[in-house]
């Protein structure tokens, strides 16, 4: 069902932003559509797994304001903006139907904040803390980046801390596209003793985590968590009025997150230091209750470290760094020759989805199975990592202590330097030269994260007088382009081929929506009697009402097998569709009272949506079924063959192949077969997964040239 609606206006893009440009385009038959995708809930124990969108054409209305000449009356779009139970996470994707200007397409987040409450006088006030402090340059200063950790692709909230002595955090409902600085109301209170070492006080707040529903700190030895208001996933009793303390009796030097949920539930991890130095306290978060649990059980690690036949040793780090000249990676074997420079482990990564560890600081070694590693060594040994950010789509970026962007491919061997570097200094001027006011020449980072797939920068602006925090994209493809092409050190650029491929093509893939098992809707507004088509208060009211029973319909239908539609809406309308012809006679001829006629087959569930093709984040694959795509890889005209002494040789086993990365071989197999048109320059690759374990199982896939 729908907890509420309210409504959300679709304005052009920043660059066509005029109010002359809005009314062309109304004129000219642009119609801006917005489409809400809506995330599941982490819980699939109570709320269904489902992947929901619903598809909407904006509204036309003019503004209420003073308006001198109907020409010149402001005018907006409007949807309705229906949140759903099971779901605290929505992407909003904004398009036209192609009539009249142009308008880019833009997808920005609409998420629920479950940390706001209302005063005496009605008034919105967040219940975590208070808005009373101001974003100053001196914050960035003296503060270096951080990551930005949360429960990904499930937290409708980022939070981050990090200000050097002071109980705040940055808060956004929106993925940083806007935000607030929070003071927090914590009791700040120190707790010192023999057993917790912790040599200074400091309010910093350190290690903020955001789940889908509660918000965990570190401050000092301290930790609190804070359980929003969410009654569209659970009972409102669950919610916080204050921070709460946990582990009180604890020692405890550090948080870290669990990036991805599992068993219907949500987890942190708390490092302990002091009387309970080995123990790990395992935060396990359910429907927005918290409970913490210490493991190992009776013994701390450290306690056993010495017995080594009480414990399996999986890997043993190297001391030193592995001797590599000239090879992008080294295979770890008792034949490899080190360096003198020791190495420095700073922390550990696991990607859950396909069983890839990372261990780094000074270096990068990746594992497999978590027994044989792999030295990454494009990675200098003089740069120490500060922490690891992954997109969990094959993507992977480090931040250094010296705030270099680093980035790479899991499970690939090449590791790129894109800040700073020659491409990042070419793309930056040309930014400042475009007077973009996303790039400075004094600017400082603030965090790395990645967002659809998109690596993104947010950076701290210290331009005098217009100091800003703001969210940049990071276009790593067109830096490394700039690398390759040398700009900046000739006049013009020289272009070459930058990729090993001309082109790179997916044929014979599934439909995004059957692949992903997407349930989408449709809702047009109603047609309305006056002269330019414009829609007035009452009229949206009835386009919210109708959104609102569609998916109304859709979360009391059961699917039951008999159905002979298999469509929530079908009985919606079947006792009127005979009527329809007259009630559109009614409306053309102006006599329908309500000056509106609602259209019964704008209101349905779509099965085969066109142009719907592509590689879908997820597959859902039930026991024993597969799914095929095809890549065909178009190679530049002097890639296949090459010229010595023997006469022109085929060379493209080693110039064109494809990778494919799995998440656990006991559940799924993929086989990759080959086939070489040397008359089309093409390389076609027919990869098939099948699934191999005892369930549905849920499959992330990438592929990458080489």
């Amino acid at each position: 069902g729908i907890l509420k609606a309210h409504w959300t206006t679709a304005l052009p893009s920043p660059l066509q932003n005029s109010e002359e440009l809005a009314r062309k385009g109304h004129l000219m038959g642009m119609k801006p559509m917005v489409r809400i995708n809506y995330m599941y809930s982490v819980n699939f124990y109570r709320w269904k797994m489902e992947n929901v969108q619903i598809l909407m054409e904006a509204a036309p209305m003019r503004s209420t304001g003073y308006c001198p000449a109907e020409a010149m009356c402001i005018l907006n779009w409007y949807t309705p903006m229906p949140f759903k139970n099971g779901s605290v996470v929505s992407s909003v994707d904004i398009y036209t139907n192609g009539i009249g200007p142009f308008v880019p397409k833009k997808r920005f987040y609409v998420n629920m904040n479950g940390f706001l409450k209302r005063d005496a006088s009605g008034k919105s006030l967040f219940a975590i803390g208070y808005e009373s402090l101001v974003l100053k340059s001196s914050h960035f200063r003296l503060s270096k980046s951080r990551p930005l950790w949360y429960t990904v692709n499930h937290a409708p909230v980022f939070i981050l801390g990090g200000f050097y002595d002071e109980k705040a955090i940055l808060f956004s409902d929106s993925n940083f596209q806007d935000y607030v600085l929070l003071e927090l109301s914590i009791d700040s209170c120190w707790v010192g003793s023999f057993y917790c070492p912790i040599l200074g006080f400091s309010a910093t707040i350190h290690d903020a985590i955001a789940t889908e529903s509660t918000l965990f700190i570190r401050q000092n030895q301290l930790v609190y968590y804070f359980t929003g208001t969410y009654s569209t996933l659970f009972d409102k009793s669950h919610g916080s009025s204050r921070w709460v303390r946990v582990l009180p009796s604890e020692c405890i030097k550090r948080l870290c997150p669990v990036y991805a949920s599992g068993n219907g539930s949500e987890y942190v991890l708390a490092l302990t230091t002091g009387k309970n130095e080995g123990y790990i306290h395992i935060g396990t978060i359910t429907d927005g209750l918290v409970s913490f649990e210490m493991v190992p059980d009776g013994w701390s690690v450290c306690e056993k470290l010495p017995e080594f036949k009480t414990l399996n040793i999986l890997y043993k780090i190297p001391e030193f760094i592995p001797e590599a000249k000239e090879l992008d990676f080294l295979v770890l074997l008792d034949t490899v020759t080190y360096t003198n420079t020791p190495m420095t482990p700073k922390g550990l990564f696991f990607n859950t989805l396909n069983n890839m560890l990372y261990i780094w600081g000074n270096f990068i070694l990746q594992s497999y199975n978590r027994e044989e590693f792999i030295f990454l060594a494009d990675f200098p040994k003089e740069s120490t990592i500060k922490y690891m950010v992954n997109s969990f789509k094959g993507q992977m970026a480090v931040v250094t202590e010296n705030e270099e962007i680093w980035y790479f491919l899991e499970g690939g061997y090449d590791v790129y330097q894109v800040v700073p570097s020659q491409g990042w200094e070419t793309y930056h001027n040309l930014q400042k030269l475009q007077m973009s006011s996303f790039h400075s020449e004094d600017e400082s980072l603030v965090s790395l994260f990645f967002e659809d797939g998109e690596l993104f920068q947010l950076v701290y602006l210290f331009d005098v007088g217009k100091e800003r925090l703001v969210k940049r994209l990071l276009p790593v493809g067109t830096l490394m382009e700039y690398n390759l092409s040398h700009y900046g050190l000739l006049l013009a650029i020289s272009f070459t081929h930058t990729c090993p491929f001309k082109e790179i093509h997916f044929i014979d893939v599934p439909k995004k929506q059957h692949a992903s098992r997407t349930e989408s809707y449709v809702a047009l507004p109603p047609l309305v009697s006056e002269s330019l088509g414009f829609h007035n208060n009452n009229t949206l009211a009835v386009y919210q009402g109708l959104v609102y029973y569609l998916l109304w319909l859709h979360s009391k239908y059961d699917k039951p097998y008999a159905d002979p539609v298999h469509d929530p809406t079908w009985r919606w309308w079947q006792h009127k569709t005979k009527d329809k012809d007259y009630f559109f006679y009614l409306f053309s001829n102006r006599l329908a009272a309500e000056g509106i006629y609602i259209n019964m087959n704008a209101y349905q569930k779509l099965y085969n949506m066109s142009g719907d093709y592509g590689i879908p984040d997820l597959f859902f694959l039930d026991k024993g079924n597969w799914f095929t795509i095809t890549v065909v890889l178009l190679s530049h005209q002097d890639t296949f063959t090459s010229s010595d002494s023997q006469g022109p040789t085929i060379n493209v086993d080693k110039k064109l192949a494809i990778a494919v990365t799995i998440a656990d071989p006991e559940c799924l197999s993929v086989t990759v077969t080959q086939d070489v048109l040397l008359n089309r320059n093409a390389v076609i690759n027919k990869v098939r997964t099948p699934e191999r374990g005892t369930g549905s199982s849920l499959l992330s896939l990438w592929s990458s040239a080489q």
